[in-house]
C-alpha cells in the first residue's frame, strides 16, 4: 500500500475514532481542559464539531474530495495560523497540507490548544511513515515557503503585509446568510435555528443575516430557535446577550427579543453574538443579485429556494470536504507550490 492510500485510510479511521471520542476518557479530559481555557468550548460545542467531522470522514467522501490530486514531489513548508473560534476549526487546512505531502508548521490559537495535537498524534500512530510532517510552534513564525492564515479583518491586514512575499491564503471575516420564502416548515425553521446557534453563533458559517419576504412573521424564527434556548446556560453567551441588548436599548434601536436572542432590522451582514440582522425583500431576483455582488462577505447561504451555491436549511455547519473556506480550493493552492 502506498503512502497516499495509507493516509486516506488514516483519516477514514480518524472519523471512526472521533465517533467514539465523546465517550472516551481522553477526550473528556481534553474537553475539560479546553473549557477551562476557553469557556465557549462546552461539551455540547465540542460534540457538535466532532459529529460534523464524523459525517465527513467516510471513504466515499474522502475519495471524491481527493480525486485528481496527488502528493507533491517537492515538499515545501506551509505555515498554518489557525483560528480558535470553534473546536477543530483548523482541521481541514491541516488535513489538506498533510495529504498534499507538504510539511505543516502550525501556530495554534490560544483558544484551542488541545484537540488538534491529539488528532495529529492519532494520525502519526496510524501512519508512522508521515511522522514529523506536522510541527506545532508557539514561537515567531520563520522558515516557511507559503502561508494559510485565518483571522479577523484587522489581523488579515497584518497578514497581508507580513506574508506578502510568499504564496498565501489570507482568510477574513465572513458569515452565513439565510433566505426564507415564508413557506418553511417547523422542521426547516428548527434547522435554521441550528444554523444560527450551533457553536453559540461563533463560526464563520453561522447565519447572522436573514432575508425575509415582506410581511413575514418574525415569530416563526423565534419559534425555530427555541429548542436552543439552553445557550443561555453558558455565561459567556448570556453576557453577550445582555451586553448587546443594553447597547440596542441605549441606542434606541428597534429590535425584537425573546429572552435569549435578538432580531434587528439592519442592512449589514455581520451581527453581534446573540443576534441576527434581517432585511425584507419583494423580489427574489434582486436578492440573488445582491448575494452575488456581496459574495466576499458571505461564507455560505442556506435556503429552501434554488439559489446558486446554497445549502438546505440546517446544513450551514455541515460542509462537505469540498466546501472550502472563502471558496478558495486549498488542495489546488498546495498542489501549485
Amino acid at each position: 500500500m502506498d503512502l497516499r492510500q495509507k493516509k486516506i485510510n488514516s483519516i477514514e479511521n480518524l472519523g471512526y475514532w472521533l465517533s467514539g471520542s465523546s465517550e472516551s476518557k481522553l477526550f473528556s479530559n481534553l474537553q475539560i481542559k479546553s473549557e477551562q481555557k476557553n469557556g465557549w468550548f462546552t461539551q455540547w460545542n465540542v460534540n457538535t464539531a466532532m459529529s460534523n467531522w464524523v459525517n465527513s470522514l467516510n471513504k466515499g467522501d474522502i475519495n471524491k474530495w481527493l480525486e485528481g490530486y496527488s502528493p507533491v514531489t517537492n515538499p515545501k513548508t506551509v505555515g498554518l495560523i489557525l483560528a480558535g473560534n470553534i473546536p477543530f476549526v483548523g482541521l481541514h487546512d491541516l488535513l489538506c497540507v498533510w495529504l498534499s505531502g507538504h510539511k505543516a508548521l502550525v501556530k495554534l490559537s490560544q483558544k484551542d490548544l488541545y484537540f488538534l495535537p491529539s488528532v495529529v498524534s492519532f494520525l502519526e500512530k496510524e501512519c508512522p511513515e508521515a511522522k514529523y510532517q506536522i510541527t506545532f510552534t508557539d514561537k515567531k513564525f520563520e522558515h516557511f515557503d507559503a502561508v494559510i492564515a485565518t483571522g479577523s479583518d484587522n489581523s488579515a491586514r497584518y497578514f497581508d503585509y507580513y506574508f506578502s512575499k510568499v504564496p498565501n491564503i489570507i482568510r477574513k471575516n465572513r458569515t452565513g446568510v439565510a433566505v426564507l420564502d415564508g413557506n418553511e416548515t417547523v422542521e426547516e425553521l428548527e434547522a435554521l435555528g441550528f444554523d444560527i446557534l450551533a457553536h453559540y453563533g461563533l463560526g464563520c458559517r453561522n447565519v447572522s443575516k436573514i432575508f425575509i419576504p415582506k410581511g413575514y412573521d418574525l415569530n416563526n424564527i423565534f419559534g425555530g430557535i427555541y429548542k436552543y434556548s439552553n445557550v443561555m446556560e453558558n455565561i459567556k453567551y448570556a453576557n453577550n446577550y445582555d451586553y448587546n441588548k443594553a447597547i440596542f436599548l441605549m441606542s434606541e434601536f428597534k429590535f425584537l427579543d425573546n429572552g435569549f436572542f435578538l432580531l434587528k432590522n439592519d442592512s449589514s451582514y455581520h451581527s453581534p453574538l446573540a443576534c441576527a440582522f434581517y432585511s425584507e425583500y419583494e423580489n427574489m431576483n434582486i436578492i440573488e443579485n445582491k448575494l452575488k455582488n456581496d459574495a466576499d462577505q458571505i461564507q455560505c447561504i442556506v435556503s429552501k429556494k434554488s439559489i446558486n451555491n446554497s445549502f438546505l436549511l440546517g446544513q450551514a455547519q455541515i460542509p462537505s470536504l469540498n466546501d472550502y473556506a472563502d471558496g478558495i480550493n486549498t488542495l489546488e493552492f498546495l498542489s501549485k507550490l
